[in-house]
Parts: C-alpha cells; sequence; structure tokens
C-alpha cells in the first residue's frame, strides 16, 4: 500500500510539472525588465520625460535671437497711406505735394518685404524660466526611476504570489491524490474487517475537501498568473513558467549605513530635493518682475510700387521695459514664492525621515521573514516525518483515521507555508532593494 501511495504523489507531481515544459520560462529579471518595457506607466513616465526635455529647449530659445520674414501687398488711395507708401518707395515727387494729390491721391499699389530681429541681451525672466525647465526635467526624470522602482517591486510582489498559488494548488492536487491512496487502504482494511465504514466515509469527506482546495488553489493561480501579465504588458491568458530563486543577500546589521543610503539614493527624496530646488526658482522668478528687460532690435525693409521694383530701409534701436507698477500683483507673487519655498523645505524634510522609517520598517519585516522560512523548513520536515509515522501506525491498526487525515492536513499546510515563507524572503528583500533606492 505505500508503494501504492508513493505511485499516485510521483503522477500526481510529475503530472502537475509536465505542462510547464511547454511553457516560455521566465525568471523575475526578465519579468522586470518585460514590465519597463511595456507596460503603460513606464511608457507614460518616459514621454513626461521627454516632454520635460522640449519644455527645457523652449525655455532656452530665449536666449536666442528672434527673426520674423513677412511679406505683403497693399493697394488703395487713403492719403496717409498713399503718402507713406510713396516714402517708403522712395518715389515720392515736388508734385505730390499738391494740396489735391494730398487730398485726393491717385490709388497706389505697395509691395513690402521686412525682416525683423530682436535679441534680448537682459532677461532676468528667461534665466529663471530656464533654470526652472532645468529642474523640470531632472524631475521627470526621478520620476521615471521612481516608476521603474515602483515596477520592479510589483512584479516582485506579483511574482511571488503566483509562486504561492502555483505552489498551493501542486499542494492541493498532490493532497487529493494522497487522499485516494489513503481512501483505498481504508477500503481494504474494511473490506479485511479491520476497520468499519466510518474510517472510509471520514476520507471521503476529507478527499471531498481536498478537491475544493484544489479548485481553489486553482483558481487563485490563474488570477495571480493575470495580474503578473498584465503588469509585464503580456496577454493575461499567457503561462510562463516561473522559478523560486534565492534572495539577494543584503546585510541589514548596519542600520545607520542603510538610512545614509536610502536618503542618498531614493527618488522620492531626490523629487522632494528637486522641488524645494524648483520653488527656489520660482522665487528668482518672481524676482526678475522687478528687473528691467533690455533688448536689440533691427529691421529692414523692401517697399516698392511693383514686385519687381523696390527700395531698401532699415533702422535698428533698443528697448528697456521696467515695472513700475502692476497694482501690486508682483508683490504678492514673490510672497507666494518665498511661502512655497518654506512648504517644499519641510516637505523634504519629512520625505527624508520618511526614507529613515521605512527602512527600519522593511529590515524588521525581512528579519521576520527569514525566521519563518527557517522555521517552514523545520516544519515541513517535522510534518512529513510525522505522516509517515502516523500512515504506518495506522496500516499496523495502532492509530485511528483521524490521526491520519489530520497528518495528511498538517504536511499539506507546512509545504504550502514553507513556499510563502521563501517568497516572502524574497519579496521582502525586494522591498527592501526599494526603500534603499537600489532598484
Amino acid at each position: 500500500m505505500i508503494r501504492r501511495a508513493s505511485t499516485y504523489l510521483l503522477v500526481a507531481t510529475f503530472g502537475l510539472a509536465a505542462p510547464a515544459v511547454a511553457q516560455t520560462p521566465l525568471t523575475v529579471t526578465e519579468a522586470i525588465a518585460r514590465a519597463r518595457a511595456h507596460n503603460p506607466d513606464a511608457g507614460a513616465s518616459a514621454a513626461a520625460e521627454r516632454e520635460a526635455v522640449e519644455r527645457l529647449t523652449q525655455a532656452r530659445a530665449g536666449y536666442l535671437p528672434k527673426v520674423d520674414v513677412a511679406e505683403s501687398w497693399q493697394r488703395g488711395n487713403q492719403p496717409v497711406f498713399v503718402f507713406s507708401s510713396l516714402l517708403a518707395q522712395r518715389q515720392f515727387t515736388a508734385a505730390d505735394f499738391a494740396l489735391n494729390a494730398l487730398n485726393h491721391p491717385d490709388a497706389v499699389d505697395n509691395f513690402r518685404s521686412a525682416v525683423v530681429i530682436e535679441q534680448s541681451l537682459f532677461d532676468g525672466a528667461t534665466r529663471a524660466s530656464v533654470a526652472a525647465a532645468g529642474i523640470g526635467r531632472d524631475l521627470a526624470a526621478t520620476a521615471r526611476t521612481m516608476v521603474d522602482h515602483d515596477l520592479a517591486a510589483n512584479v516582485t510582489s506579483a511574482y511571488g504570489r503566483v509562486m504561492v498559488a502555483t505552489a498551493a494548488s501542486q499542494s492541493a492536487a498532490a493532497a487529493a491524490e494522497t487522499a485516494r491512496a489513503d481512501r483505498a487502504l481504508a477500503g481494504n482494511r474494511r473490506d479485511a474487517g479491520l476497520v468499519t465504514d466510518a474510517d472510509v466515509l471520514q476520507i471521503d469527506v476529507y478527499l471531498s475537501q481536498t478537491r475544493e482546495q484544489q479548485i481553489r488553489a486553482a483558481a487563485d493561480e490563474r488570477i495571480a498568473r493575470a495580474q503578473l501579465n498584465q503588469l509585464m504588458g503580456e496577454p493575461l491568458g499567457e503561462v510562463f513558467a516561473l522559478e523560486l530563486y534565492p534572495a539577494t543577500a543584503i546585510d541589514a546589521a548596519n542600520l545607520a549605513s542603510l538610512e545614509e543610503e536610502a536618503v542618498k539614493n531614493r527618488p522620492d527624496v531626490k523629487l522632494a530635493a528637486l522641488q524645494e530646488q524648483l520653488a527656489g526658482a520660482a522665487q528668482t522668478a518672481a524676482r526678475a518682475a522687478f528687473l528691467p528687460q533690455v533688448a536689440a532690435q533691427g529691421g529692414w525693409e523692401f517697399n516698392g510700387g511693383a514686385w519687381n521694383s523696390r527700395s531698401s530701409s532699415w533702422v535698428v534701436g533698443a528697448v528697456a521695459r521696467i515695472n513700475v507698477f502692476h497694482g501690486f500683483a508682483d508683490k504678492a507673487r514673490l510672497a507666494e514664492a518665498r511661502e512655497q519655498a518654506a512648504r517644499r523645505a519641510l516637505e523634504r524634510v519629512k520625505a527624508d525621515t520618511a526614507a529613515r522609517l521605512d527602512v527600519h520598517m522593511a529590515v524588521a519585516r525581512l528579519d521576520a521573514a527569514r525566521a519563518s522560512e527557517a522555521v517552514g523548513r523545520a516544519g515541513v520536515d517535522q510534518a512529513r516525518e510525522s505522516r509517515r509515522i502516523i500512515r504506518d501506525r495506522y496500516e499496523a491498526g495502532l492509530t485511528d483515521v483521524a490521526s491520519l487525515l489530520r497528518a495528511a492536513e498538517a504536511v499539506a499546510q507546512a509545504e504550502t507555508q514553507q513556499t510563502a515563507a521563501q517568497v516572502a524572503v524574497i519579496t521582502e528583500t525586494a522591498a527592501l532593494e526599494r526603500t534603499l533606492g537600489r532598484r
């Protein structure tokens, strides 16, 4: 009977493992790479970074000259238009000073080409805009890094849930096969008059429970796989062959060193610092409203009564604009920028403190997961050995069927808990790496 039960277990194990041969192997590193390549959040953050780069290019355009070219044609007998057009065409004659010609001129054409250039010489607002756009680009790049880190943590967690669900499904299937073997054993003992129908009925009830657990575990596995595929941007029904890998070794003994690493590398801490810098740039921009703006200007014109006959003229100059009074709006804007800078400074301190707290919490959870893993290994060995002894005793008629069923259930629970503990170490290690800003 023991040999027969072992045969059932082997068939169940290899029967469950066989479909995985046809599945595409997938490591957690590959899963993270797929998510970063295909997840919509990753694509959106990359697009946001490119947007920020283009905004910086727009801001820098304030340092370059502005050149406008215009081509126009007008015809009319409006006195001022005729007078100015003839002057611009250098066609004005003494006869045009006659009062009748001035008051009732003949209609004229004016073809005009113009080139206007303006170069900013001093503009504090442009300088502040460029600084703010540069910080905005850094903000977008840091936000993209944060999305990458979040995806890595979420994929690792989803990967772990699939591993736990798969282990639970396999454990439930193995438990069902073992229950069938126990049912056959109890039936043989009943037929031999060694036990009553009660033993067989109890195992039948347990067998029904294991089948239900198998169905639920299979459903949980499908859900976990679909969630992982959604993160990776893969078809939800795609089935990958996952593998349980060892967790990265992290020395969590020196908390002070880990705190400093988190403060230095975490994207959210960097975002808080950049937000503070951006608030400083906003202050600079608000102060620029009180500074003069100076620009050089130049223009060339070509005017003529016909398209191919024109006279040229030019003009150069400079302009200075000074903000004298705008209804206290600029003063209020500067005060607002100062308050924003103060708020951003406090938020940066808060982010720094939160990062340090997260390190302590992540280390504590990792220590607990490692301890649970050690307990889980020992628990599986003990449960398996206990079940072997109890099954031998039941076959020899030294114990009842209830003890046999409890031992079988204990093995299934211990195996599932062991896998969950192993996955917990992996996911908590990944969480600590994210807390430290490593990935």
